[in-house]
């Protein structure tokens, strides 16, 4: 053996003998400098979200777009984005939107996407006409359980299943009502959770009413909705931060809203943490043949 393939197998078994805590060492800072310092990252959108954002824009003006917030706070960072996201492309349409929650710590989550958002729009307004406007532009229902008490409830009088708002007033005597009175009204309704009840809308709002059904869903669990994706049952999805980053990309493109995309921001981390890994398993498998070989 010469001295240039002992140098080169001796490099690799250094390789092989690093310690395993400076490997993660490394990945905690590639993960935590580009969220300290984040790079920009312009994701192409994928067909389910495409669909989604295609069908939200195109919702005529005598239908509303329905939100129903059912994540809970440790789903936020992939999921909240989609609810911001979805209010940002709906009041630059001017599309008049409802906001329901079925998960209690859902109400919470809701009605920060709504200060984030209306905020926005309204330190730009010139003018009332410009500005989004509770109970003219939107409404926040609050929450009701059991589960299927409100989905199907929806379908017949929505004013009955929420005789009150969030902030206690009456439904009935809110303006954007006059015009949203069951599904027959609602151009989609997008669920945004971690759990199941993007199913229970599927089973009984689409299958019985007819409603256009979005999901907006965490990475893992976005392969349970394809099936219903295919089946024209879902109309479109957000899948994980992903999705969410791919619709703050469409909302800043075709609807002009510039403003602190976090998905966006969170993928520059995800996308450096996932360049670490596939660098090490490289490196660790070229490594792992070289020396077999010398064996």
């Amino acid at each position: 053996m010469n001295g240039s393939l002992k140098s080169n197998y001796g490099i690799w078994e250094k390789l092989t003998k690093i310690d395993r805590r400076l490997i993660y060492l490394f990945l905690f800072l590639v993960v935590l400098i580009p969220l300290i310092y984040p790079f920009r990252l312009a994701p192409r959108a994928m067909t389910p979200v495409l669909k989604l954002f295609n069908h939200i824009d195109t919702i005529p003006k005598d239908k509303c777009l329905v939100i129903s917030v059912d994540y809970t706070p440790d789903t936020e960072p992939e999921l909240h984005p989609m609810t911001i996201a979805l209010l940002r492309h709906a009041f630059s349409r001017k599309i008049k939107v409802g906001i329901l929650c079925i998960s209690l710590l859902g109400l919470g989550l809701a009605q920060d996407a709504i200060s984030i958002v209306t905020n926005e729009f309204n330190s730009k307004a010139l003018t009332r006409n410009d500005s989004v406007i509770y109970g003219r532009d939107y409404v926040f229902w609050g929450w009701q359980t059991p589960v299927l008490v409100p989905i199907l409830g929806m379908g017949e009088n929505i004013s009955k299943v929420f005789p009150v708002d969030y902030y206690g007033n009456k439904t009935d005597t809110l303006e954007i009502m006059k015009t949203i009175k069951n599904y027959n009204d609602v151009g989609i309704l997008v669920s945004i959770s971690g759990s199941a009840i993007p199913f229970y809308y599927i089973t009984y709002a689409q299958t019985q009413f007819g409603v256009r059904i979005g999901v907006g869903s965490t990475a893992v669990q976005a392969a349970d909705f394809y099936p219903y994706i295919n089946s024209g049952q879902v109309t479109g999805m957000m899948s994980g931060m992903k999705g969410a980053a791919e619709y703050e990309q469409l909302v800043e493109e075709r609807c002009k809203i510039y403003a602190r995309r976090k998905a966006t921001d969170a993928m520059a981390a995800q996308t450096a943490a996932h360049l670490w890994i596939m660098i090490t398993i490289i490196i660790g498998n070229i490594g792992y043949f070289i020396l077999r070989r010398r064996k």
